[in-house]
């Protein structure tokens, strides 16, 4: 009878280890120095490199990245590092929550 306390026990331990499910989140953010068509292309490479990223779509029109993400493993803090450090200073968009 102590093995399945010990299974249920363990298991319990475990998950609360594990910590809170990922959710995903999105946010816009606004991307400064894109001039070219080649400029997207690099902030899209630059904010999928951070881990916990899912999608992300840049538009050179609108000066804007949208990027989902895991919020356990990345935050908009990480996507405007991530961005700044490829030479494009980011924020989120005007209406955005910086915790979205």
């Amino acid at each position: 009878m102590r093995a399945p306390f010990t299974l249920i026990f363990g298991a319990a331990v475990g998950f609360a280890a594990a910590g809170a499910p990922a959710a995903e989140r999105s946010v816009t953010l606004t991307v400064e120095n894109m001039t070219c068509g080649t400029c997207p292309y690099i902030v899209k490479k630059a904010l999928d490199t951070v881990p916990g990223v899912l999608k992300t779509e840049v538009s050179l029109e609108k000066n804007q990245a949208r990027v989902s993400y895991e919020d356990t493993k990345a935050s908009v803090e990480d996507l405007r590092k991530a961005s700044g450090h490829a030479g494009y200073p980011a924020r989120p968009a005007s209406g955005e929550n910086e915790h979205d």
